[in-house]
C-alpha cells in the first residue's frame, strides 16, 4: 500500500473494503508527521545560519527516516492484521473441536490486531523530541510544518489507541488486557501533554 498514489490510497479507504481503515491511517498519519520532521531538518541543515545545529539536524534527519519508514510498513501491517481476525471468524463451526480452534485463532488474531496499533502509537510518539527540537532550533522559516508535524504525531498515537482499545474489548485475556491498556492509558496522557507543550512554543499564538 505505501507504494500506491496518493489518489489510488484514498480511494481504496473510500470503498466498501474494511481495509485499509482506522488503523492502517494512524500509521500513514505518524508517518507524515516523520516526513515533516525530517523536511524541515533537511531545510535547516544546509544553511549556514544554522551551522551550530547541524550535527543535531543531520542525526534528526537519520531518525525521522527512519521512523517514516517504520510506520508506513504498519500501513500494510495493521490491514493483515485486520484480515487475520476476518479470516479466523470464517474458520467452521460445526464440531466441537472445530469451535475451539476457531475460537483459539480469533483471540490470537485480536491479539495481533491490538499489538499492531500499539507499535503505531509507540513509534508515532518517537516523533515529538524531533518537532520540538526543530520548532526551538530548526529553520524559522518552517517552523510551522514542524508544529504541523507534531501535530500529525499526535493523531497518529490517539488514532492507534482507539483501535487497540477496540480490539482489547474482544480479546478475552485479561494479562494481556491489562498491559496493553496500561500502555495504551500512558501514551496517550504523554501525547497530550507533549503535544500541547510543542504547540506552546509556536510563535504565532
Amino acid at each position: 500500500m505505501k507504494n500506491m498514489t496518493i489518489n489510488e490510497f484514498a480511494k481504496i479507504v473510500a470503498s466498501d473494503s474494511p481495509v485499509p481503515g482506522g488503523g492502517s491511517i494512524a500509521a500513514l498519519c505518524g508517518a507524515i508527521g516523520a516526513a515533516l520532521s525530517e523536511m524541515v531538518a533537511n531545510l535547516t541543515v544546509t544553511k549556514k545560519k544554522y551551522a551550530d545545529s547541524k550535527e543535531e539536524m543531520t542525526e534528526i534527519i537519520n531518525k525521522a527516516s527512519l521512523l517514516r519508514e517504520k510506520l508506513l510498513n504498519y500501513i500494510e501491517e495493521d490491514s493483515s492484521a485486520y484480515n487475520m481476525v476476518t479470516l479466523a471468524y470464517k474458520l467452521p463451526k460445526e464440531t466441537e473441536e472445530e469451535k475451539a480452534y476457531r475460537s483459539g485463532k480469533i483471540q490470537e488474531g485480536l491479539k495481533v490486531a491490538a499489538s499492531v496499533p500499539l507499535k503505531v502509537a509507540e513509534t508515532a510518539f518517537e516523533i515529538f523530541p524531533l518537532a520540538e527540537a526543530l520548532v526551538l532550533r530548526g529553520n524559522a522559516s518552517s517552523v510551522t510544518d514542524a508544529l504541523v508535524g507534531a501535530m500529525m504525531a499526535r493523531t497518529g498515537v490517539l488514532s492507534a489507541i482507539l483501535n487497540i482499545r477496540i480490539n482489547l474489548d474482544s480479546i478475552k485475556d485479561q494479562e494481556f488486557i491489562k498491559d496493553l491498556k496500561e500502555k495504551a492509558d500512558a501514551l496517550e496522557e504523554k501525547t497530550i501533554i507533549y503535544e500541547k507543550e510543542i504547540l506552546d512554543l509556536s510563535p504565532f499564538k
